[in-house]
């Protein structure tokens, strides 16, 4: 199995707790896109009221607060030995084993997407263009999707929903570029996704407008069908004739 090319997150502790109408939330979660250490990043994050004021990362082998209660915290836990201890050696204890687990049993069961690139007509007064880049079938639903002019990734004017389950086991995802066709440029839907050894890259060819190609598409289907019966009805015609011409005449 090829390396994972983008990173992969997996959510192993959930805990909540309410009183008196406030609610706290503790979520740890291991994001990696390899099964070594070094390619691991473990955070676990608290919550209170949705609003997150203290997580620990183990890439900064620390505590970080973000709020002012979540920072007085952070300073206490991360004097604490004991506790940094703790929390470096959840990295190996829940990410590096679950990882393991994760690799064995779920990537070999991958299925690697299929895509499709094309266009779509954008609202009154919208873009030129709307490229529109389509991906199915794949398994797991991890997957990333971007999209590059001339090599260089483009980061506005993308929106992207979200993995959708087909029902089957697969999802699918569409990503949208607002494209304004500019001469000599190259634009590439790029899909990453762990079945894949490499890359799937779709490159779009602006040539001509997709609706221009289908007409054109569908004038030589209809051209074709013309000549075919034109072709039957004068092979018919013929054999009438010759058959006119070989009859005998009587006086």
């Amino acid at each position: 199995m090829a390396p994972t090319l983008l990173s992969v997150c997996l959510l192993f502790s959930f805990m909540l707790s309410s009183t008196d109408g406030t609610m706290e939330v503790e979520i740890g979660h291991c994001e990696f896109n390899s099964t070594d250490v070094k390619d691991i990043e473990y955070t676990y994050s608290y919550y209170f009221n949705g609003l997150e004021y203290l997580r620990f990362s183990s890439s900064l082998g620390k505590f970080v607060g973000y709020t002012e209660f979540g920072v007085k915290n952070a300073e206490r836990m991360n004097n604490d030995t004991s506790i940094l201890s703790s929390m470096r050696a959840e990295e190996i204890r829940y990410c590096q084993h679950n990882i393991g687990l994760y690799y064995s049993n779920i990537l070999p069961k991958s299925a690697p997407p299929s895509a499709r690139l094309h266009s779509e007509t954008p609202p009154a007064g919208g873009h030129p263009a709307m490229l529109v880049c389509s991906v199915y079938d794949f398994y797991p639903k991890f997957i990333r999707v971007s999209w590059l002019r001339n090599g260089d990734q483009i980061t506005s004017g993308v929106t992207s929903t979200e993995e959708m389950a087909d029902g089957d086991w697969y999802y699918q995802i569409h990503s949208h570029l607002e494209y304004t066709p500019q001469s000599g440029e190259k634009i590439t839907c790029k899909v990453e996704h762990v079945s894949l050894s490499k890359p799937l890259l779709l490159d779009w060819d602006p040539s001509m407008p997709e609706s221009e190609r289908n007409k054109i598409a569908i004038g030589a289907s209809g051209l074709i069908l013309g000549l075919v019966l034109s072709l039957a009805g004068f092979i018919y015609f013929k054999s009438k004739t010759r058959r006119r011409t070989l009859v005998p005449t009587t006086d």
